[in-house]
């Protein structure tokens, strides 16, 4: 029995898969480009179908120029009432300091009283120096006025005598007047003595370091056993009362906003605690070099406030009516500051604005904006002057 067999197979590298079938079998022959053009054919109605899908099946309008822009988010800021608050960094001082010196010759130093960080009295003992010779000087001059009053006292006997004497004839209208004028004299050296007396004892209290009036000690740069005098220097530094202050440095812009009584929060470094204080007074020049000036902040004594130390003082400006951006819609370049603002044609348009503090709500624009326009939130710096965008707004 015979039995026709025919075998199908696909095509391997070009050659047909019915090439062994009788020509009856195979059909007419199709041309390989026919083939190839409706597979591309295929292609691109998958991809015009895959794009309307991602569209939402809706067709470009012809002659749309934004239809291919980048998407932004703007806003449209207003504006709001804001506090005003100027942030300016400050050293901490003694608001009244007080050097305390030698007031006398000086000598060794025997004792010192008092340390750093003690609270005084007006006229109370700092440091005492060695008066030994001074205190001998002064019992010699003791000695001194009681010879001057006895030579006092023998003058006024001798002229009593004189005048008992007068009336017997026995001593002249000359002889009296003289020893009148003796005695005047012996009265006389003896109150030059007593002045000279209490000169020396005078200037061995000097001998005394004495606090001039109350306050806290911030310095003590003497120890027992140091030979001081005139030229010694300070020995001690005291804050009158312990009246602090913090010299905060400002712009000359700033300091024609502020008057004298503005009230200010003072924050040392190295601490999260805040001390209110005041400002006292202006600083009547501006210093050339830095173009800044010194507002002096009046503040009460604590012990967190160490002279000398650095502190941020924040300022209280007043109230203001301004815009207020987020910080990822200012850029900043050579030119200043700068926001991209979109316009009624959607294009991005450079806007240079003038900023001013920087609150929890975000950056005060003082100038440039309205607050009525479209403002770029964000990306930004991706974009260019005149460009076209596809503004979206934020959605809250």
């Amino acid at each position: 029995m015979n039995y026709e067999t025919t075998i199908t197979a696909e095509a391997i590298d070009g050659i047909p898969a019915d090439i062994g079938a009788p020509a009856s079998a195979r059909g007419p022959a199709i041309p390989r480009g026919v083939i190839i053009g409706g597979l591309a054919i295929l292609g691109l109605g998958l991809a015009i179908a895959a794009y309307f899908a991602l569209v939402g099946g809706q067709p470009v309008p012809a002659g749309d120029d934004n239809a291919q822009a980048p998407a932004v988010t703007v806003i449209t800021p207003g504006q709001t009432t804001v506090t005003g608050e100027i942030e300016a960094p400050g050293t901490l001082a003694a608001r009244r300091p007080m050097p305390v010196g030698v007031a006398g010759e000086g000598g060794q130093v025997l004792r010192v009283l008092v340390d750093a960080g003690d609270w005084v009295e007006a006229g109370q003992v700092l440091a005492v120096i060695d008066r030994a010779v001074q205190v001998q000087q002064a019992d010699a001059q003791a000695a001194q006025i009681e010879v001057a009053r006895a030579d006092a006292k023998l003058a006024q006997a001798n002229l009593d005598r004189a005048l008992q004497l007068v009336e017997r004839g026995f001593v002249t209208k000359a002889n009296v007047d003289q020893l009148t004028a003796t005695r005047d004299a012996a009265v006389a050296r003896v109150k030059v003595a007593e002045a000279q007396l209490r000169e020396l004892r005078a200037r061995n209290e000097r001998l005394n370091i004495y606090a001039p009036a109350a306050g806290y000690v911030l310095q003590r740069n003497v120890e027992p056993g140091q030979t001081v005098g005139a030229g010694s220097g300070a020995l001690f530094t005291i804050a009158r009362g312990g009246e602090l202050e913090l010299l905060a440095q400002l712009s000359e812009d700033q300091l024609a906003k502020l008057p004298v009584g503005t009230t200010a929060t003072v924050i040392p470094t190295g601490t999260e605690k805040r001390f209110r204080g005041e400002i006292w007074q202006l600083a009547p020049i501006i210093d050339q070099a830095s173009r800044q000036g010194t507002a002096r902040i009046a503040l009460n004594w604590a012990p967190e406030l160490r002279p000398g130390g650095f502190a941020t003082a924040r300022i209280s400006s007043g109230t203001v009516t301004a815009t207020i951006l987020p910080e990822s819609a200012v850029l900043a370049d050579g030119d200043g500051s700068f926001v991209y603002v979109i316009g009624e044609d959607n294009k991005a348009e450079r806007r240079a604005i003038k900023t001013g503090m920087v609150t929890k709500a975000g950056v005060v624009v003082i100038e440039g904006l309205t607050g009525s326009e479209r403002v770029v939130l964000r990306a930004g710096g991706f974009l260019t002057p005149g460009e076209s965008v596809n503004p979206q707004p934020l959605k809250s």
